[in-house]
């Protein structure tokens, strides 16, 4: 994998760190990729009306924290705004965040992450599942820290490197951003996640799902997440490359970056992460979900955004 040079460059209360990636995924009722746990995904069938096509994936990737959240993770590489930059590479550890803020229990329990999205959550594209959650988990557990992950749905492997892999996660194939608000708060939250990892849009992309209002429906989505778990860090990712669709994409991802601002500036815990500069096609075989190396990248840069906030 290649690395790049972490860049931070400041911004209105949030902290932007960039490093590269592009491609996107599909949103819910979409039906491009397989639903369900496992299996490779098309990018163009429809279900439910919606494409179900999902990102791929890519190494780096960086992201801005917001003044309320715990800090941003030092990204990897030269990326500069949202959906733009240099190449890929996975990046190690967020700062602390502003206020003392931490999300995660200081007791020992298990900090819990809420692994939230479609297809590409799911880990459509990886056989058994699991996607970029596999990876997390063995950084996390390298480093010494304890983490779970919570959500309604269940696939991956029963262990990882000789330990009981948590199998939960919140990722519905083809599903577009407003089927995936309507897990919040149950049954997304039920379990009190500390942490959400949010990647949502691919599929409101791959089906042009009244686009252009695609930035307000993820706001809105936050919204509801914030009024459920007002205590939880929020790390948004902007959506990895859709190679037939990237335009759609990048003008998507472009536009997120305001959206999170808006949220930190008023003291929401949230993040955004740039999962789509530097994002090779080669780990998208299906134009829209990674394979096991853009897995692997995706998990670079949610580690790179939270790392150091687990206990």
């Amino acid at each position: 994998m290649r690395s790049c040079a972490a860049k931070i460059v400041a911004l209105v209360g949030l902290i932007l760190v960039g490093c590269g990636s592009s491609d996107e995924e599909p949103a819910p009722g979409a039906s491009s990729t397989s639903s369900g746990t496992g299996g490779s995904a098309a990018s163009s069938a429809t279900s439910g009306g919606a494409t179900s096509g999902d990102a791929t994936s890519g190494s780096g990737g960086g992201g801005v924290t917001s003044s309320g959240a715990t800090g941003s993770g030092g990204g990897d590489g030269g990326g500069g705004a949202s959906g733009t930059g240099g190449q890929g590479g996975g990046g190690a550890g967020g700062a602390g965040g502003a206020g003392g803020f931490t999300p995660c229990p200081t007791n020992g329990d298990p900090c819990k992450i809420l692994p939230l999205g479609d297809s590409i959550t799911d880990g459509v594209g990886v056989q058994g599942g699991g996607g970029y959650r596999i990876e997390l988990f063995k950084k996390a557990r390298a480093a010494g820290q304890n983490i779970t992950f919570v959500g309604s749905l269940v696939n991956g492997p029963t262990m990882v490197d000789g330990a009981a892999f948590p199998r939960n996660h919140e990722g519905h194939s083809g599903w577009r951003i407003s089927g995936i608000a309507g897990l919040v708060p149950t049954p997304a939250l039920a379990e009190g996640p500390h942490i959400v990892l949010l990647m949502a849009g691919t599929n409101d992309v791959i089906q042009n799902d009244n686009l252009s209002m695609a930035p307000q429906r993820l706001g809105a989505l936050l919204d509801k997440i914030f009024t459920s778990a007002p205590e939880a860090l929020v790390v948004v990712a902007q959506i990895i490359p859709v190679t037939f669709a990237d335009a759609a994409a990048v003008t998507y991802n472009s536009a997120l970056r305001g959206i999170v601002e808006a949220r930190a500036s008023a003291g929401q815990h949230v993040v955004l992460v740039d999962m789509h500069t530097g994002f090779p096609a080669s780990e998208l075989p299906d134009g829209v979900h990674p394979n096991e190396a853009g897995f692997a990248r995706m998990a670079n840069v949610w580690y790179t955004a939270i790392g150091d906030l687990l206990p």
